[in-house]
């Protein structure tokens, strides 16, 4: 009987997957940073990952050293050059030759990295169908991260490698995101330095800023006491209200504008952030009763309970005891609101005329004209980008560390 049984077989398929997966990626990748017209060699890397994964699943798990790693890697660049006809990349290796070469290793890389991940713990004879299973699902998985990775990630890159450029460059050459260093700090991020100085970023920033905090301090100030009453109190229409609390979001946001605008005017709230600022937690509050009734629900009663019993009252319960535990809760509502808040276009379009007035968001869409450069306009979206990233970079913590604050005592 031979050795080689159904996990060899589904290796060999998902070498080939993995290999034309890396190849697309890592060709796409040096076509961006160099500028050169590569071209991703499918077939050939789908081959070269094929020959690889019947090297490296060909031996049993213990005997995959890293030396027979290497070895896979090795295999997997010579089959590639010889299979692609020594254009690894679609061009010939004298252009750009560093890179290819660079480019090459890395590929090899990730199709042998990938393929001992999938394969981890089975070697190449017959399997039961629970294993199968768990190769396939280990494949899925690491397909969907790299989906995810590129859907997250690309866009970010091509974002901030454009808002580096200049026009003369973005003309010459849309696919060439490469950085040339020595023009110099100033030249490099000369879109940034002009939206401060003649586009008036800093006060949108600063109005953005302004709004979503508040937001996020009405917001919480109405749902947090409302949560706990949806959650723990007992009153003629709880259920109803429970369920109806996102009813709201069945009205679309457009309809609600018309009659928003012809208020706000006559009460002279128009263009002012102080429309926004009640308008955004009108929107907000709903999604945050829900979210937080569906956490108050699920820390347990006897905690109050015993809180009562020890002769605290119901507001001491909810402050020494409630709000502690909920903590978790509350940091991610608050940077849900935050991000609704800050990203808003729609009413702050409506509402706003006054330049001095606009949010970020207002201020990008003025961008969007043919009068202004695309990098004014791509520096603009990372400016947008990075305060949210980085907050919820900085929140992550709090919100793990949070999960266990308050649940024991001393």
């Amino acid at each position: 009987m031979s050795r080689f049984g159904n996990i060899f077989y589904l290796c060999l398929l998902f070498g080939a997957l993995w290999g034309a997966i890396a190849t697309i990626l890592v060709t796409l990748l040096a076509l961006f940073i160099s500028g050169e017209l590569f071209q991703p060699q499918v077939t050939a890397g789908a081959i070269a990952g094929l020959v690889t994964a019947g090297v490296l699943t060909g031996f049993t798990p213990e005997r995959r050293t890293l030396g027979i790693c290497v070895l896979s890697a090795f295999i997997f660049v010579l089959v590639l050059t010889v299979t692609s006809g020594a254009e690894p990349l679609g061009l010939a290796m004298s252009t750009y030759s560093f890179g290819q070469l660079i480019a090459v290793v890395v590929t090899a890389w990730l199709v042998t990295f990938a393929i001992n991940t999938t394969a981890k713990g089975f070697g190449p004879s017959r399997e039961r169908r629970y294993n199968v299973e768990v190769i396939c699902l280990r494949f899925v998985k690491g397909f969907g991260i790299v989906a995810f990775t590129i859907a997250v990630a690309l866009p970010f890159f091509v974002m901030v490698m454009m808002s580096l450029k200049n026009q003369q460059m973005l003309l010459s050459n849309p696919l060439d995101f490469s950085i040339n260093f020595e023009q110099g700090f100033t030249a490099l991020f000369r879109s940034y330095i002009e939206l401060f100085t003649q586009y008036h970023f800093g006060s949108y920033l600063m109005n953005s800023a302004l709004v979503s905090v508040v937001t996020v301090l009405i917001t919480l100030f109405f749902a947090v006491p409302g949560a706990y009453a949806v959650a723990r109190l007992k009153f003629p229409g709880q259920h109803f209200l429970s369920r109806s609390i996102l009813l709201i979001y069945m009205v679309p946001m457009i309809v609600l504008v018309i009659p928003l605008y012809a208020i706000f005017s006559q009460l002279g709230m128009r263009n002012t952030l102080w429309g926004l600022m009640l308008v955004y937690p009108a929107t907000t509050i709903p999604v945050a009763l829900y979210m937080l009734q569906g956490y108050f629900r699920g820390i347990p009663a006897e905690l109050e309970e015993a809180g009562l019993m020890d002769g605290l009252s119901r507001l001491n319960v909810i402050r020494k005891i409630t709000l502690p535990l909920a903590l978790p809760a509350m940091a991610s509502v608050a940077l849900y609101v935050f991000m609704i808040a800050w990203n808003e276009f729609l009413f702050a379009f409506m509402f706003l005329d006054n330049v001095d007035l606009y949010t970020l968001s207002r201020g990008i869409a003025e961008l969007n004209s043919s009068e202004v450069p695309r990098q004014h306009l791509m520096a603009g979206a990372v400016i947008a980008t990075v305060p949210v990233l980085a907050l919820f970079l900085w929140f992550e913590r709090f919100l793990v560390a949070g999960l266990t604050a308050g649940s024991v005592k001393g």
